[in-house]
């Protein structure tokens, strides 16, 4: 009876065992679920990373640590070389991709050499535990704290999948100071991303997290070779490379830089990583090696500028409008210079800059053609006069010379013509926004600079010169998208384009860089009381600015726009990379013809009869359209244009509607220049432009009912010399008689007073210099006198000059 009893007590023993080891795994199982939801591994989120901005290739330009300070660069498995993973886990953790985050056979081994030599001799942590105890930061020396490191370690297992974990591996590692994760250690002690490594390299940077303060090759270069040497020798022993590739890894040196934080473009990292706070990686469209080129180049040109002089530069590409150099300041970090002040987008009188799109938008409305003549003399727009940089005066000059030259009434203007409004509107509609006073309006002297602009949105304006007329947005990073808008049309853009580039290189010979340097289509401008200086140009392939100044606002006297900025603009052109068909001129769109204008009417030579074309001029017309020379504003005594009579076909004198006599008639008519030129023509020109005098039978016809001016104070031709014991000093005082209308005065061309009607000014004319001078008087009525006179050294005698010659007489030069 007892064996049956027996033998039926066994199995119910084995069912009381079995479920007895179910509730057991059961309980141990539900403990650890609560224990993991009461206690989840502590997993970094997306702000636990260190954001890196990087150039077009992947070069790090700038890294911000965490809210730790400690930089990390972002990494996967699939960013880092292969040859880093094979070493990492071979060296590390052999049976990563097995175990379920604790390897009992290496735990157990681990404790068998520690007890049996009293030492550790290889550690039993794995790959996932390393993690655990990176992201959970208690100290793992401890029985306790091994338990809770391998728990840590069964948690990130249940949670993440093996890239998971060897991802946060990649990024977290220490390895030394506060680099951490193998992209940031890979730039920071070998100048080159992780994915680039080399077997050596690789060895390396897969040990060195086991001591990264003992083993830092850039402190222990000795110490680190060892460590490195012997993950090669396990490398060859286990089989994973070949004794060739291990011979060749061990020849390496070990060479790091001193640790270094990349500091590239720094305003523009900073500036995106505002814009874009949560990201890990944003990738530019900027050279790393022009960037750090012009860096360099930038710090060495200001090394003699003034104090707290600062600059910004930027270079973008025409074609995708991707930017290649962006340099917000001159020394990033200098508190002297506002280093910390991004002067790419701060808002700032443009100077002259705006000019050309005037000319291009005056080209498409069919105002002017490339060579209209224009009046470059003291004119009053309701109020406003400008006058041009030096104060310096050119008489009638084409449309093309005055852009060239920057000239300042002649560009007024056409902004009056155009409307300052409509060209603000039409600059904003193409990505070029102005800023004017809060309650103001666009006015004339926008044009001169009487607003602000931004460098970023300049360059994106000036691109349109480069690409038919379209303007766009500059583009930072790769994954910007392409924004752009028609400012001018493709001929206006050409023309201008032409005119520009003809402007010739200061210091340089014509054609001194040989047929294969791309010509450089530029354009300086200046702000008021020499704050801003600019220079921006550009080239088929490229187009550059460049600003100048005080991140404060206060000036640099004798610092402008050609003199600061110009050079830095040529010297970084010449510096960029140039292909094949660069110099080759732009093929001139269809709506641009090459025609032939007439000086003083405007209009095409062959719809000029010839006595009435007194200059000819090559000139680029658009859409067929040669408009004629505008009309005065306010002579009142001449104004442009032709004006027929009849004359005696024998005597040539005038005839009027009344005349006493019977004479044989004859038609004909004079080209009449602008009033305001009146003191830049030679004496053919005036005559040419003059009526015959009428015949003295003849009634007066009202055509000669022009006002007389006398200059009173200096006689013609004659000589002044410094009165004994003056200093040297030829003060006098003079005056304009024969009108009550303002009258502007000019010294060889350059503007020295204003007076009104008959009242005189004071003037010490050895300033002018000795030698032949033209003292010249223009009333707003149009009627102008001048005096010719010789200032002579001093010691000279009295007496009586010659006249100066006719063609250059009262002309200055132009700016």
């Amino acid at each position: 009876m007892g064996q049956p009893d027996a033998n039926a007590a066994a199995p119910r023993r084995t069912g009381r065992a079995l479920a007895c080891l179910r509730r057991g795994l059961a309980t141990v199982l539900v403990a650890m679920l609560v224990l993991d939801l009461a206690c989840p591994p502590p997993l970094p989120g997306a702000d636990g990373i260190a954001t890196v901005v990087t150039a077009a290739d992947g070069t790090p330009l700038r890294a911000f640590a965490d809210r730790d300070g400690v930089w990390r660069h972002p990494a996967t498995v699939e960013s880092v070389s292969p040859l880093y993973l094979d070493a990492l886990l071979t060296y590390e953790d052999r049976w990563f991709r097995l175990h379920p985050g604790i390897n009992p056979v290496a735990l157990l081994r681990a404790g068998w050499q520690w007890l049996r030599s009293g030492r550790i001799v290889s550690g039993g942590s794995t790959l996932s535990m390393q993690v655990a105890r990176i992201i959970d930061g208690h100290d793992t020396r401890s029985g306790l704290g091994k338990l809770r490191q391998m728990a840590r370690a069964l948690q990130l297992e249940a949670r993440l999948s093996k890239d998971q974990i060897l991802q946060l591996y990649l990024e977290r590692a220490p390895f030394g100071g506060t680099i951490e994760g193998v992209e940031a250690a890979s730039w920071a002690y070998l100048g080159k991303p992780a994915s680039a490594l080399s077997p050596a390299e690789a060895a390396l940077l897969a040990v060195l997290p086991q001591a990264p303060s003992r083993l830092r090759p850039d402190r222990h270069p000795e110490a680190a070779r060892a460590a490195r040497d012997k993950v090669l020798a396990r490398m060859q022993a286990l089989g994973r490379w070949t004794p060739q590739q291990v011979e060749d890894a061990k020849l390496e040196p070990v060479v790091a830089r001193s640790l270094r934080v990349p500091q590239h473009a720094a305003l523009l990292a900073q500036r995106l990583r505002q814009q874009h706070p949560r990201a890990r990686r944003l990738v530019t469209t900027v050279d790393a090696n022009l960037q750090r080129a012009l860096e360099e180049r930038v710090g060495a040109y200001f090394a003699s500028l003034p104090p707290r002089t600062s600059a910004a530069l930027l270079v973008v590409d025409n074609a995708s409008l991707a930017t290649l150099a962006y340099i917000g300041s001159a020394a990033f970090g200098d508190d002297q210079r506002l280093g910390h002040v991004d002067m790419v987008r701060a808002w700032r009188s443009p100077g002259s800059t705006l000019k050309p799109f005037l000319y291009g938008m005056a080209l498409d409305q069919g105002l002017i053609h490339s060579e209209s003549l224009l009046v470059d003399a003291p004119q009053d727009f309701g109020g406003y006069r400008p006058g041009n940089f030096g104060e310096a005066f050119n008489g009638p000059v084409g449309a093309a010379a005055a852009l060239r030259l920057s000239l300042n009434v002649p560009a007024v203007d056409l902004l009056d013509r155009v409307g300052p409004a409509r060209f603000a509107a039409r600059l904003e509609h193409a990505g070029l926004p102005l800023r004017f006073p809060r309650g103001t309006r666009p006015g004339l002297p926008l044009v001169l600079g009487g607003t602000s602009a931004r460098l970023e949105d300049l360059v994106g304006a000036y691109v349109a010169l480069q690409r038919g007329g379209v303007a766009g947005q500059v583009r930072y990073l790769e994954d910007d998208p392409l924004v752009q808008r028609r400012l001018l049309s493709p001929g206006a853009a050409w023309i201008v384009r032409e005119v520009l580039q003809a402007s010739p290189r200061p210091g340089l010979a014509s054609g001194a860089f040989g047929s294969r340097t791309p010509p450089v289509a530029w354009k300086t401008g200046t702000s008021y009381g020499f704050r801003d200086a600019w220079a921006i140009g550009g080239t088929r392939r490229y187009t550059v600015g460049v600003w100048v100044g005080r991140p404060d606002g206060t000036p640099l006297p004798g610092q402008y726009g050609a003199v600061t900025a110009l050079p830095l603009l040529l010297d970084t052109i010449d510096g960029l990379a140039h292909q094949p068909g660069d110099a080759d001129p732009l093929p001139r769109p269809a709506s641009v013809d090459a025609v032939e204008a007439c000086w003083p009417l405007g209009l095409a030579a062959a719809d000029t009869p010839a006595p009435l074309c007194q200059r000819r001029l090559r000139a680029w017309s658009l859409d067929g359209v040669v408009p004629p020379t505008f009309p005065e504003r306010q002579a009142r005594l001449w104004s442009p244009g032709r004006e027929r009579f009849q004359v005696d076909a024998r005597s040539g004198m005038r005839l009027s509607a009344s005349c006493r006599l019977e004479h044989p008639v004859r038609e004909a008519e004079i080209a009449r220049w602008p009033a305001l030129v009146s003191p830049w023509l030679t004496t053919a020109q005036r005559r040419a432009s003059t009526l015959p005098p009428l015949a003295p039978d003849c009634a007066d016809d009202g055509r000669e009912a022009a006002a007389t001016l006398h200059v009173d104070g200096i006689a013609d031709r004659a000589t002044l010399v410094p009165a004994p014991g003056g200093k040297g000093r030829l003060k006098l005082q003079v005056r304009a008689l024969g009108t009550d209308a303002p009258v502007q005065w000019l010294l060889d061309g350059r503007w020295i007073a204003r007076t009104e009607g008959g009242r005189p000014f004071l003037y010490d004319y050895a300033g002018a210099g000795a030698g032949r001078h033209v003292l010249s008087a223009l009333a707003d009525n149009g009627a102008w006198a001048q005096v010719r006179f010789r200032v002579a050294a001093t010691g000279g005698r009295g007496g009586t000059a010659p006249d100066a010659d006719g063609p250059g007489a009262g002309q200055g030069a132009g700016h």
